[in-house]
Formats: C-alpha cells, sequence, structure tokens
C-alpha cells in the first residue's frame, strides 16, 4: 500500500512537472472575463472562465500536449448561480465556459502544446475585441513574444462595428460579416494559392502584424517553442 502511495506521488509530481503554466493578466481599466475552450477531447481548464480584476494576476495549469484557445469577455454580469451574459466574446451566458466558445468577434490566443514543441498565435479571423499578447518565458527556440496591442477598435470601418450605447465595443471580421467564399476562404477560396488578404483583412494586418488577419496568414503568425510558461495580458 505504502508503495502503491509513494509511485502515485510520483506520477502526479512528473505529470506537475510536464503542465504548462499560463499566467493571466489585466492591465485594462475595467475587468475581463477570459474564456478558456480546449481542443476536442483536451481537458476542460479552469472551467473554462473566471472573472480578472484591473491589475490582477492569476495562473492557471494545462496539462501535457493541452490545446486550447483564450479570449478576454468584456462587459460581463454574472448572478451568485454563474449566469448572466457580456457584450462581447459571451459563451453561452455563462461565467464558466465548460467547453464553450466564445462568440465572435473576440481577439484570441490559440495554444498546441508539446506537439512536440508548443505552437502558439494571436488570431484575428474571428474578429478583434480586446487587446491581447502573448510572453514565453522559460522555453528554448523562436519562443518570441506576439502581440495585438494596437485598439482597432478606434479604426473599424463602420460595416464591421458592434455598437453599444453609440461605442465601439469590438470589430467583426469581414467573413462574419458578408459571409462570402473569397472572405472566409471557403467553396473555391479553400486553397492558400486562392484566398488572399482583402482591404480589411489588410488593415487587422496593418494594425496587429504578429496576428492571423485571415485564414491563411501562417508564415507571419505561428510561434514555436519548447518548455515555455505563457504570460497572456489584456491591455
Amino acid at each position: 500500500m505504502a508503495l502503491f502511495s509513494t509511485l502515485h506521488l510520483l506520477i502526479i509530481s512528473y505529470l506537475l512537472l510536464l503542465s504548462t503554466i499560463f499566467t493571466f493578466q489585466n492591465k485594462c481599466r475595467n475587468s475581463i472575463w477570459p474564456g478558456i475552450q480546449p481542443g476536442a477531447g483536451r481537458e476542460n481548464i479552469r472551467n473554462g472562465g473566471f472573472r480578472l480584476r484591473p491589475g490582477e494576476v492569476i495562473t492557471v495549469n494545462a496539462p501535457f500536449r493541452w490545446s486550447g484557445r483564450f479570449w478576454g469577455r468584456v462587459g460581463c454580469s454574472f448572478d451568485q448561480t454563474g449566469k448572466g451574459s457580456c457584450l462581447t466574446g459571451d459563451c453561452g451566458g455563462a461565467l464558466e465556459c465548460s467547453g464553450a466558445g466564445g462568440a465572435p468577434p473576440a481577439s484570441l490566443a490559440e495554444f498546441t502544446l508539446n506537439s512536440p514543441s508548443d505552437f502558439y498565435d494571436i488570431s484575428l479571423v474571428d474578429g478583434y475585441n480586446v487587446p491581447i499578447s502573448i510572453s514565453p518565458s522559460g522555453g528554448t527556440g523562436m519562443c518570441k513574444s506576439v502581440s495585438c496591442v494596437a485598439d482597432l477598435n478606434r479604426n473599424c470601418p463602420s460595416s464591421l462595428q458592434v455598437l453599444y450605447d453609440r461605442q465601439v465595443m469590438a470589430c467583426k471580421s469581414a467573413c462574419m460579416v458578408f459571409n462570402t467564399p473569397e472572405y472566409c476562404c471557403t467553396g473555391a477560396y479553400t486553397q492558400p494559392s486562392m484566398c488572399k488578404p482583402t482591404n480589411y483583412s489588410n488593415l487587422f494586418k496593418e494594425a496587429c502584424p504578429d496576428a492571423y488577419s485571415y485564414a491563411f496568414d501562417d508564415s507571419t503568425s505561428i510561434v514555436t517553442c519548447t518548455g515555455a510558461n505563457y504570460l497572456i495580458t489584456f491591455c
């Protein structure tokens, strides 16, 4: 029995060593409610969402080979049972997203860990709602920081704007608004040779050169690293 307990503790310790630490930091003036959606078959960490007050820092452990995405929800209100809504990035009216994705538009931080290196990016393919950055620490490889810290809401074309009380709260993607193959990279445009940047995606790319601006924006957007932990900062 003692041998089993010792072995069990060793296994737990080893798995903890393999885990990746995500640190969330809020530099915005108001609270942000980070949402977490795991990849298919991956663990739902931190129940998928929590509140992050201005200046607050919260750490979350992700298990070996985890994949998923993070985003910031804005203008949220929840009752004591965790039911409510967010102005942007809402995940079915719940504080804890529990595997659900955020309603676009939302700025995304995407990760695939230990495959065998980590792959990560910032994506505006689903639009933009809040500045976000990824900073690795302690890893080997390229391991560069990536960010989208420009306020795209200020320069968002009127046709893409999400308004609340006459203020621009988020900026939709052209695919979301027009839903045509050339903007969504669907149909006859499913190949990189066919689906090219548009005037709308170029606006996103000029403001945030590190980020995915459309579906096939791979060459300037994916970063690899091995054995790092990651700081995700809002604003």
